[in-house]
């Protein structure tokens, strides 16, 4: 399928299960190009699965996904590797690899894939460190050494290592104090103007997916259940996600005690 300037993901049909259970159910999607689009759902609805998905991690069992036009190479793949020079990815839990110091996690994409030396991948480190509010220090430090939330703080600056043109972020702000959150929605934002980037988000905090994001999805039991403008939210009429956005204990939302995210 021919590119289309104004798609940066395009998703359709894509399954996935685990076992015998499916996970995602025919998920059809578009995520515009140069937007900052925000992922929503109860417990157990399937965004990290599909994050995962979109990052290559997980294999669809159908289905098709595009980036810029292209099929995205399961990872392993030598043209995953190329693809993700080009992919900012927050996992969440982390994801730092606890041998490395902080500016070792950060530079890493950096160094193994992107071709720059430690010197040049320490000091862009450091960089990012600070525009997630944390000290230089910090990048002589093992992931151990620091708390969970600057351990949240420094895979976000792992994400921005490179300048990215596409940021797959879960839960940037879940745990995060309300100065640094705050903070982390402004450097999302000014991501998306300063390098260009598009954004696709997973996030709890309501108030977040409308006031800090132009479009919203929702899924719910693995299925796409709304997506459009965040402006329309509160006209669109649609019971999951005016029940989730809102609040509400009422609505067809029902609540599921153990599943896989």
């Amino acid at each position: 399928m021919a590119a289309n300037d104004d798609v940066k993901i395009r998703v359709t049909g894509l399954q996935k299960s685990f076992e015998d259970k499916q996970v995602l159910h025919d998920i059809d999607l578009e995520i515009a190009a140069d937007k900052k689009t925000v992922l929503i759902g109860p417990a157990a609805s399937g965004k990290t699965v599909l994050m995962k998905c979109l990052a290559g991690l997980y294999r669809a069992d159908a289905g098709q996904i595009e980036i810029n036009g292209q099929a995205v190479p399961p990872a392993g793949d030598r043209e995953h590797e190329t693809l993700m020079k080009s992919v900012g990815v927050l996992f969440q839990q982390g994801g730092l690899f606890d041998s490395l110091k902080i500016w070792e996690n950060i530079g890493f994409k950096l160094i193994q894939s992107m071709g720059v030396d430690r010197e040049e991948a320490r000091r862009i480190a450091i960089e990012k460190l600070a525009k997630v509010n944390l000290p230089a220090a910090t990048g002589d430090l093992l992931p151990g050494e620091i708390s969970g939330g600057m351990q949240k703080r420094v895979g976000i600056a792992r994400a921005l290592a490179g300048d990215p043109k596409l940021l797959l972020l879960d839960e940037p702000t879940a745990g995060l104090d309300p100065i640094t959150t705050a903070a982390i929605n402004r450097l999302i934002d000014s991501s998306t103007k300063e390098i260009g980037a598009t954004v696709l988000s997973i996030t709890s905090d309501m108030a977040s997916a409308r006031n800090d994001y132009d479009n919203l999805i929702m899924l719910n039991e693995g299925a796409v259940v709304w997506a459009g403008p965040v402006s329309e939210i509160d006209a669109s009429g649609n019971p999951y996600v005016l029940q989730l956005i809102n609040g509400h204990a009422e609505g067809p939302i029902k609540m599921r005690l153990k599943a896989r995210a």
